[in-house]
């Protein structure tokens, strides 16, 4: 969200709802994260901005960034700890009472 961006100016590549994207939105403008400003035109126009306090949230990302080729590890540790907890639950079987 670098710049200004309109509410349908997000694409279509997430499965995200015009509801939760403007649920998450109004989130992040409480947070001072970004600021909107409604235009009252036809069809109104809203446009948010990144603020300041928003932009100097960019090393985070920008670490999780470096960070995200781990996601993949992540993936196999979950996996490894479902399949022993269906093991493990498979072996218990409950005493009639």
């Amino acid at each position: 969200m670098a710049g200004r961006s309109g509410h349908h100016d997000h694409g279509r590549s997430s499965s995200i709802t015009p509801k939760v994207l403007t649920e998450r939105l109004r989130h992040l403008e409480r947070d001072g994260l970004v600021s909107r400003t409604y235009f009252a035109e036809v069809p109104p126009r809203v446009v948010y901005e990144i603020t300041a306090l928003g932009t100097s949230l960019a090393p985070l990302f920008a670490a999780l960034a470096d960070w995200s080729p781990n996601l993949a590890e992540v993936e196999r540790a979950r996996a490894a700890y479902d399949s022993a907890r269906r093991e493990r639950g498979a072996g218990r079987r409950r005493a009639p009472g």
